[in-house]
């Protein structure tokens, strides 16, 4: 970092001070987007710009606005807000009426959620008639079917936050894949150079993970997609993400700059070292008509034994892409996520 960084941007400890926020509160600010933070030096460390810190405190409800903005609320203060039980409240949420902004694990190892104030008080406006009386039928059943939309809704506005911190195309692929179980992943993005491209800019786990065995296990199960029509949409929504990314540049490959092999270590995004293990052979699925392969590529039957075919759905959405010729060789700078 130079002298000029250095007097143009401050820590992020140092911002929240400024700024008259909590750590929490000021992790939340970040990941909402409503303080920019930007990347310095060789790691990319987050630092906030004095001008943006400047931007901040000259707005006219500076300090209680922004603090008002962050502020999280569990399940008993939200049915407060609202003057409801916290029953009704719980209701409400597992229904899909309220996303949480982050989760915790408490000691009894139970899922602990929690909620923006102001979207619980939007709610409260803009339904007044589910704050009251019985709740319609359809809510009752989803009820009674022990529905919980709780950590789809959680997943979708982290992955949402994700996307909007980067424009590269494959930190956005690679933020998509990280809701994916590994084996998922290895079904539609089947070079395991680009599986190891993804793996090294895959984004850190959220904030505040706890760090018993036990507790860590349940809080790492939510953010991967669990739900049949969640994992489709993902698997999906990668296998366009790859495409589009292919088509701007290529991932690195054995012997260009940046390329890391299956078996060998990758710098992940933090600079710390982890190893990417070989991919075991996924069980080949039912195989569609063979998918021209990319310019800059080995053709299918160039490829080591034991790749697995891909599905019908994604060679629709492969073929889709097979106009784009030719692939622009480089590489990008490293991803530093807020």
């Amino acid at each position: 970092m130079t002298v000029d960084e250095g007097a143009r941007t401050v820590t992020p400890a140092r911002a929240a001070q400024e700024l008259e926020l909590g750590r929490e509160e000021f992790r939340l600010a970040v990941q909402l987007g409503l303080v920019r933070t930007v990347p310095v030096g060789e790691r990319d460390r987050r630092r906030v710009e004095r001008r943006e810190l400047d931007r901040l405190r000259a707005g006219p409800d500076f300090p209680d606005g922004l603090r008002d903005r962050v502020r999280a609320v569990g399940t008993g203060e939200a049915a407060a807000l609202l003057e409801i039980t916290p029953d009704r409240f719980t209701k409400l949420a597992r229904t899909g009426h309220l996303s949480p902004v982050r989760f915790s694990v408490n000691r009894y190892r139970a899922v602990v959620w929690m909620y923006l104030a102001e979207e619980v008080a939007e709610f409260g406006l803009t339904c007044p008639s589910l704050l009251t009386g019985r709740l319609p039928l359809d809510v009752r059943e989803r009820i009674a079917a022990h529905e919980d939309l709780r950590p789809r809704n959680w997943r979708a506005r982290r992955l949402s936050l994700l996307l909007r911190a980067t424009a590269d195309p494959w930190a956005r692929a690679a933020a998509i894949a990280s809701l994916l179980d590994p084996v998922q992943v290895a079904e539609v993005v089947d070079d395991p150079y680009e599986r190891a491209h993804l793996d090294r800019l895959r984004p850190p786990l959220p904030p505040g993970m706890p760090s018993r065995s036990a507790a860590r296990e349940i809080a790492e199960r939510l953010t991967r997609a669990d739900d049949p029509d969640e994992i489709l949409w993902h698997r999906m929504s990668l296998a366009l993400a790859v495409d589009e990314a292919r088509a701007e540049v290529s991932a690195p490959y054995p012997g260009e700059s940046g390329a890391v092999s299956p078996g060998v270590e990758a710098e992940e995004w933090t600079g710390a070292r982890v190893a990417v293990e070989p991919r075991s052979p996924v069980p080949a699925m039912a195989p569609g008509p063979p998918v021209p392969a990319p310019g800059g590529r080995p053709a299918a039957s160039d490829r080591p034994p034991g790749r697995p075919a891909r599905t019908r759905l994604l060679d629709r959405f492969r073929r889709r892409r097979a106009a784009d010729t030719g692939r622009t060789k480089g590489q990008r700078r490293r991803v530093s996520w807020p």
